[in-house]
């Protein structure tokens, strides 16, 4: 028979050898990802309410104010919650004020997140013959869920706020296959055709009129390391991407390089340099060979 004692003492001793011991009270603090995942729930009826009310302007300014006063009210208490966590020496008054002006800085920023996220979906209707109509791109496809939750990631980002971000950006992954960094940098107009599968990392620079397809990956070659071996954070070691780039099924991008504006990169092209302007990139076409089946 084990002895659960033992056993208790033997586990309870690992946390005392962590960075950073995780008491209950600790823990019980921490933002949930419940809270997250419903905080996202409200951003696109929040972005794109016109499916939830009628054509009375009374009817749209309820629903908005409502998803409104839901989304801010839980980004703060969620802001609040990982600013205390990852500050503990700072008082709670500071902190509240740093939170504060967080959640003002993006209900600021939501006229223009909102006119973003509109030319996002635009240019999702315009590139895609198979959408019937804008509500459906709106609806149905997972690129718009994703932008808008990173497009109000990168703002809590910039800003340096802790876990919330990467919180965001991991349940929006979890639920569409599309993997955005939220300190990638996304230009207007941008638009990821099916989604699953793409990776786009933390210092990726990505311009107007982009258009990924499946399985893209806009990834590091290495991890840069200073002297003693230690991560070099914020050293730039995602791509670049102008202007007018189309990127078409599994290619993979990778390193701190840039492709030059209106290129065309072919499905499966792996890429390691710096592409001109106005280019089209392939690979060479693999060789196919048909037999006849043999028969039984």
């Amino acid at each position: 028979m084990y002895d659960l004692d033992n056993i208790l003492d033997r586990y309870l001793d690992s946390f005392s050898r962590m960075h950073r011991t995780l008491s209950p009270r600790d823990s019980s603090s921490l933002p949930r990802m419940e809270d997250v995942k419903r905080m996202e729930d409200t951003l696109l009826s929040l972005f794109f309410p016109g499916e939830y009310v009628s054509d009375d302007p009374d009817s749209l300014r309820s629903a908005v104010k409502r998803n409104l006063d839901t989304t801010l009210s839980l980004l703060s208490n969620m802001i609040l919650k990982a600013m205390k966590y990852e500050h503990p020496e700072e008082s709670i008054d500071d902190l509240q004020k740093e939170c504060d002006n967080a959640v003002i800085d993006i209900a600021e920023s939501l006229p223009e997140l909102r006119r973003l996220l509109k030319l996002d979906a635009e240019a999702g209707f315009d590139g895609d013959p198979a959408a019937k109509g804008l509500h459906e791109v709106i609806i149905c496809y997972p690129a718009i869920l994703t932008l808008a939750v990173h497009r109000v990631a990168h703002i809590l980002y910039k800003k340096g706020i802790p876990l919330i971000p990467r919180m965001m950006n991991e349940i929006a992954h979890s639920r569409t296959g599309i993997d955005i960094h939220p300190g990638a940098e996304i230009g207007e107009s941008f638009f990821i055709d099916h989604g699953t599968g793409v990776v786009i990392g933390e210092t990726t620079i990505i311009g107007n009129h982009v258009k990924l397809y499946q399985g893209v990956t806009l990834g590091a070659l290495s991890i840069p390391k200073k002297g003693c071996g230690a991560l070099l954070e914020g050293a730039k070691r995602h791509p670049t991407i102008e202007d007018d780039v189309t990127i078409y099924a599994n290619a993979t991008i990778l390193g701190d390089i840039t492709i030059g504006h209106n290129t065309i990169i072919a499905s499966n092209a792996w890429i390691k340099d710096n592409i001109p302007h106005d280019s089209i990139v392939i690979t060479a076409l693999p060789e196919i060979k048909v037999r006849p089946r043999r028969k039984k």
